[in-house]
């Protein structure tokens, strides 16, 4: 009842998640249609804003190339004047004869003082051209500067109307401006221009304004534009680039929200202002509108198929909790075993193996899936190690050789009946060889570290009066001289001190292993080490006939102790080629597996016993002739001072083979 109160519950949670997962899938829906909307009129606004752009420059071009026409007929006219000054054929009459002819409002030829000489207006009632006036538009001529001003529009000087100035020097730097009422131009620019362009814009009505404004405010603006608030996106009217020359925004706008576009508007090369235009968002507002509906409706329908699915999954919910708890113990046991690191088999009442896990496959050497099906005797081939099948234990230890390698086993069984009603039985085998290994290490360990402390005691007590002897049989060597059998004595004395010499070096080696210098660990590449010791017994090695195999399988570096490492290898390699004394091979064996660099030097040497293989790490014990029975034990010593392990396997035979594993820092 428990149970089906707990699934009851969760299938309820389910059900509000797909709920939940319907409602936000609707509105990320939506939100995604919103700003794809959006980006829809960016795109056409853009694309608007560009057009206007296109346009506004053509009229630009236009009204420049009608201004540089009206430039050149107006100077054309007063170069005529110039040269009929310079011929003094000047007076107000012909200034006004040639005034009226060419449709000129005023003529007037001003000195370097700003005084009026001549005008066509002379006999009219028009102010003369006040001085301060004339000095601020004419100086450039007067100074010398220039002999041509486009002036261009001005106010005129009784404050009614424009007029279009143009000037001209005279030989002697006086003045001759011409004024063109510039009314029509005006009207023309107003007719064609790119005010008419901005207002005509809004008589679409998916366009509620336009506007071209500078940094002083509106220039030109549809008729519904009073003000307008300052564009958030463009703080200046300086562009960073043609990339952000146009940008967008939804803002007010006399009571209503619009997007709201703005493109920089440049004319050769230089900012003239900021064209604005807001459109409606009525039809966006229809179109999200339409979606939305869309939305609701099919998040309707998944809620409605979340309730069929809901109404199903809580009919069925019995049987598939059920099969879940099944798989799930199922699978937890398989990872169990699987994760092990004791090697489990399982076999059925006819030895043949039904189960076997990765810890078993790696211990026998077989690859993924190949252990299932055969028979348990053609994975364990030692008959030895299978008596626990047939005995009464229901755990022993043995001694297996697999893959050609000596293994110590810890193997327990134990029966089961399985939902068939078959008998099965189960093997759990743990691999003692490395606590074995590590074991006998550690003795070897305690009895050096004895012996070490008992043979620095021995020759401190030793190394004082065998100095004193070595010093008085010199003595006595160089002093006394016997009546009789001089040569004999001498000959003695020489032999006593040459012994009491090597009595003294067996000590200083003691003494060395009692107090082994610190190791100093350091950054190192291994393969610079390994190249190392090969050019160093290159010729040694072509001498005895004997090759060097090197198996490189990883490079890098390391964080030992150099010079005792190289001690290590250079006494094995030494004790490999004293073993083979000629034609021989020696093979050198680098591998790093997770952060354990294993180094395997093997020969093709004689072998070593099995009795003396149990003994060959002790102290003192050698069987070369003129050995120390030192080197193995100092071996062994510096790879426990770097948290490492040796061993050795070895046959009669057939050679030896070390193996060195160290952490790689």
């Amino acid at each position: 009842m428990h149970n089906i109160l707990a699934n009851s519950k969760n299938l309820i949670i389910v059900f509000i998640s797909i709920a939940v997962l319907s409602v936000t899938s609707a509105y990320f829906e939506l939100q995604q249609s919103k700003d794809e909307l959006f980006n829809l009129m960016e795109n056409q606004a853009h694309s608007l804003l560009e057009s206007i752009l296109i346009s506004s420059q053509e009229v630009y071009y236009a009204s420049s190339e009608i201004e540089n026409e009206m430039n050149a007929r107006l100077l054309n006219n007063a170069n005529i004047i110039r040269i009929l000054l310079e011929q003094d054929r000047i007076t107000n009459l012909v200034l006004k004869k040639i005034a009226e002819d060419n449709n000129l409002f005023k003529i007037n030829i001003i000195n370097k003082n700003g005084k009026q000489i001549y005008s066509s207006a002379s006999n009219m009632k028009f102010a003369p051209v006040p001085e301060l006036q004339a000095q601020q538009y004419l100086s450039p001529i007067f100074n010398g500067e220039k002999d041509t001003l486009l002036i261009g529009l001005r106010k005129s000087s009784m404050g009614v109307g424009f007029r279009y100035v143009v000037a001209l020097a005279s030989s002697n730097n006086d003045a001759i401006v011409l004024n063109l009422d510039a009314e029509k131009l005006l009207e023309f620019r107003r007719r064609v221009g790119l005010g008419i362009l901005i207002r005509r814009l809004a008589e679409n009505k998916n366009i509620i304004f336009s506007a071209l404004e500078d940094e002083n405010g509106v220039i030109a603006a549809s008729p519904n534009v009073d003000t307008l608030k300052k564009f958030s996106k463009f703080d200046d009217l300086r562009p960073l680039s043609s990339d952000n020359a146009f940008a967008w925004e939804v803002a007010p706008f006399n009571g209503k929200v619009l997007f709201q576009a703005a493109h920089i508007f440049e004319l050769e090369g230089k900012v003239k202002g900021l064209i604005r235009i807001g459109l409606s968002l009525e039809p966006l507002n229809l179109i999200y509108d339409r979606i939305t509906r869309k939305s609701i409706l099919i998040a309707i329908i998944l809620f409605v198929l979340a309730s069929v699915i809901f109404t199903l999954v809580f009919v069925k919910q019995d049987l598939e909790s059920v099969q879940k708890q099944y798989k799930k113990i199922e699978s937890f046991s398989n990872e169990i075993i699987q994760s092990v690191s004791d090697a489990i088999v399982v076999i059925d009442k006819d030895g043949k193996v039904i189960e076997i896990n990765q810890s078993a496959e790696k211990l026998f050497g077989l690859s993924a899936g190949e252990g299932k099906e055969i028979e348990l005797n053609q994975i364990i081939e030692n008959q030895d190690c299978l008596s626990i099948m047939k005995n009464n234990s229901s755990i022993q230890q043995y001694e297996c050789e697999i893959n050609s390698e000596k293994r110590f086993l810890l193997i327990s069984k134990s029966d089961f009946i399985d939902e068939n009603d078959n008998q099965n039985r189960v093997l759990v085998i743990k691999d003692l060889t490395e606590i074995k290994q590590l074991e006998k290490q550690v003795n070897r360990n305690r009895q050096l570290k004895a012996m070490g402390e008992l043979a620095s005691g021995v020759a401190h007590e030793i190394r004082n009066p065998l100095n004193a002897i070595g010093t008085i049989v010199q003595q006595l060597d160089k002093d006394f001289e016997p009546v009789e059998d001089g040569e004999e004595f001498h000959s003695l004395a020489g032999l006593v001190y040459s012994e009491v010499k090597r009595i003294n070096e067996t000590i200083q080696n003691f003494l060395r292993f009692s107090r082994p210098e610190p190791i100093q660990k350091q950054f190192f590449n291994l393969n610079d080490l390994i190249s190392n010791i090969e050019q160093q017994y290159s010729i040694l090695l072509k001498e005895r006939m004997i090759d060097l195999e090197i198996e490189q399988n990883w490079n890098g570096d390391v964080y030992w102790d150099r010079n005792q490492i190289k001690q290590v290898l250079i006494n094995l390699m030494q004790n490999s080629i004293d073993a083979i004394k000629s034609n021989g091979k020696i093979n050198l064996k680098i591998s790093n597996d997770d952060r354990t660099v294993t180094i395997i030097l093997s020969d093709t040497g004689p072998g070593i016993s099995e009795s003396n293989l149990e003994r060959i790490f002790d102290l003192y014990f050698t069987t070369k002739a003129e050995g120390t029975g030192i080197g193995l034990s100092i071996i062994q010593r510096i790879i426990a001072e770097h948290d490492g392990m040796i061993t050795v396997e070895s046959k009669v035979g057939e050679g030896t083979t070390f193996v060195i594993k160290l952490p790689q820092k």
